[in-house]
């Protein structure tokens, strides 16, 4: 699903017209024990409690493709008799009225999920009529020819609330308020199966993870059997290690420079189409024969970017020949970030022309031009008083 995909169905979460039809829900405690389940047709439900189911829903498909939302994808053994998906389409099938397929939903997750407090798995099937749509953009409500009937699952942590003082205006007194289980934002979800091309797509599905390092891994391979794409994080120290290892003694900082600057020229490019930036073996190779690296030095890319995108610890046994990186995740477009042992300068990346590197007897420095905006911890101070030296 790309992000006007993904935003289309977000917008489906709303008071007005909520295409939600059914949900379901189990919490379970911190022994993996089920403490009580839930079974509602959605529009029955008070107004309140209505809306805030509506919320969590749509948080499950916010942040950033590539990074918080990732497409996964089943192979086909997954999607004969007894395979994961297999499984999901009789759940989405059953449209949440077999207890059954309910309840082996219920212990798949709480045997694989990894968490070891309390949680809230909510369980939803909704059905969408996808309006025709326009050359320009527009929706013909009318115009319905498929039904997109999907699940969507969140999975909340319940935490205790604060302890804490409050007014009662009953009896007129200050009193210790009593403490409540609350169901927080989603931590993990899914939306099944996908809506690709604005249609239903059972071959994939959208997955979700409030924090990009943390997606739980053992609970992806067991409950959907799919290849996780590297995370955020690792996708940015997989791509440090080939661009460190295959520019080797000319690793230096203007050629790092000129290839962050590629990149981010790149995304600025591309920042209105729907799909995130990403980059196979071929456009990394491009990258950086655009930012002017030689023809030994990319001879020796073609090694390292074999040896280091198929370590286990990066790619987790993925196949190699599909990695790609998602280019926000391995530069950063709001700062040029430049670190010693001891200082950490920022750049805005759109002026890294102000950022050179000089030698000053035998010594080397990193030289940056200032304009007349300078402070130090907030004070404004005058530039044309830095006292002259002798640079040349």
């Amino acid at each position: 699903m790309n992000k006007k995909e993904i935003a289309e169905i977000r917008k489906l979460f709303n008071k007005e017209n909520c295409h939600v039809r059914r949900l379901c829900g189990c919490y379970v405690d911190a022994e993996k024990n089920i403490k009580t389940t839930v079974k509602h047709a959605f529009l029955s439900l008070p107004e309140d409690e209505m809306f805030k189911y509506i919320n969590i829903f749509k948080s499950s498909l916010s942040g950033t493709l590539g990074k918080n939302l990732i497409n996964l994808d089943f192979n086909l053994k997954q999607e004969q008799d007894g395979g994961t998906q297999n499984f999901l389409m009789k759940l989405r099938d059953s449209r949440l009225k077999d207890d059954e397929l309910i309840n082996e939903f219920y212990n798949k997750v709480i045997e694989y999920y990894n968490y070891p407090e309390n949680y809230y798995i909510i369980l939803a099937h909704a059905a969408y009529d996808i309006p025709g749509i326009t050359t320009d953009g527009n929706y013909l409500d009318d115009a319905s020819v498929y039904v997109y009937e999907h699940l969507i699952c969140c999975i909340c942590p319940v935490k205790l609330e604060k302890s804490g003082l409050y007014y009662n205006p009953e009896a007129n007194t200050i009193e210790t308020k009593l403490r409540d289980w609350l169901v927080d934002a989603p931590a993990h979800g899914f939306l099944f199966p996908a809506f690709n091309d604005r249609n239903t797509d059972i071959h994939s599905m959208l997955y979700y993870t409030k924090k990009s390092e943390e997606p739980q891994k053992e609970f992806i391979d067991n409950m959907f059997a799919t290849n996780y794409p590297m995370t955020s994080k690792t996708q940015n120290t997989a791509f440090n290690s080939i661009i460190e290892q295959s520019l080797g003694d000319e690793c230096n900082f203007d050629t790092v420079k000129t290839i962050h600057d590629n990149l981010n020229e790149m995304i600025e490019e591309q920042q209105d189409l729907p799909e995130p930036v990403t980059l196979d073996k071929n456009d990394v190779r491009r990258l950086l024969e655009k930012s002017g690296i030689n023809e030994d030095r990319l001879e020796i890319f073609d090694k390292k970017y074999e040896q280091i995108v198929s370590d286990e610890s990066y790619t987790n046994n993925t196949d190699s020949s599909d990695t790609t990186f998602t280019a926000s995740n391995i530069t950063n477009k709001r700062n040029l970030e430049i670190k010693t042992s001891d200082v950490t300068i920022k750049v805005n990346p759109e002026r890294s022309d102000l950022i050179e590197t000089v030698m000053i007897e035998n010594i080397p420095y990193i030289l940056i031009q200032i304009n007349e905006h300078v402070s130090i911890n907030g004070i404004k101070v005058r530039p044309d008083d830095i006292k002259q030296d002798g640079i040349h």
